[in-house]
């Protein structure tokens, strides 16, 4: 019998930030998570206890399904978990495997794609920093920025970087971002593109 884990939701969509914006791809949502952003908008996804434990043939099984060629794996906070079970099983299905991490914790598994967005109210595992392919900051306050910077000192060179306005404070803080980006080019903009779109 295949592992489980807590799933909160699944769907296809399109990756609506940061590299693979525009790219259609399966999202699982895992539960369960300690980090505890104020602004999460996920907020439903904090108690894993809440969601039910689905496994991993189930979870291969939605995706093929769907006729996902990649497929995300968010939550919560989806490193709390052993995630190598899962995704050998979606790569041996032939799927190219994401991960949306905060770094809090030590990242299990094999990815195609390591998204590393770290948040203030608990900072990431030095570990994190060398697996990321992407370092996606939001800013929800302007010190948010050199926040920002201090951690792009401590990825690898080729790690891209973004900064992505927080959704309620997009109007605020995005001069803020624009003009940053054209003195640092090195970085780059992501926006919430799925909330634009009105998608999950």
């Amino acid at each position: 019998m295949s592992a489980q884990y807590p799933l909160m939701e699944h769907f296809y969509t399109v990756q609506g930030e940061g590299a693979n914006s525009g790219t259609a791809a399966y999202f699982l949502r895992l539960g369960g998570c300690d980090v505890g952003c104020v602004w999460c908008d996920v907020k439903d996804s904090w108690e894993a206890d809440k969601h039910p434990k689905v496994s991993v043939d189930e979870m291969v099984d939605f995706a093929q399904k769907a006729g996902a060629a990649s497929v995300v794996i968010t939550g919560g906070e989806p490193a709390m978990y052993d995630l190598t079970e899962l995704t050998t099983a979606l790569k041996n299905a032939g799927m190219a495997v994401w991960i949306e991490t905060s770094g809090a914790h030590p990242i299990t598994g094999n990815f195609d794609w390591i998204v590393l967005s770290p948040k203030k109210f608990k900072k990431p595992v030095e570990s994190a920093f060398a697996l990321a392919d992407e370092l996606k900051i939001v800013v929800y306050h302007k010190s948010d920025i050199p926040w920002a910077e201090e951690l792009a000192q401590k990825v690898r060179p080729d790690c891209r970087l973004y900064l992505q306005p927080e959704w309620s404070r997009e109007k605020e803080m995005s001069e803020l971002i624009v003009d940053f980006v054209k003195k640092n080019p090195q970085w780059r903009i992501s926006l919430q593109t799925h909330k634009f779109l009105n998608i999950p």
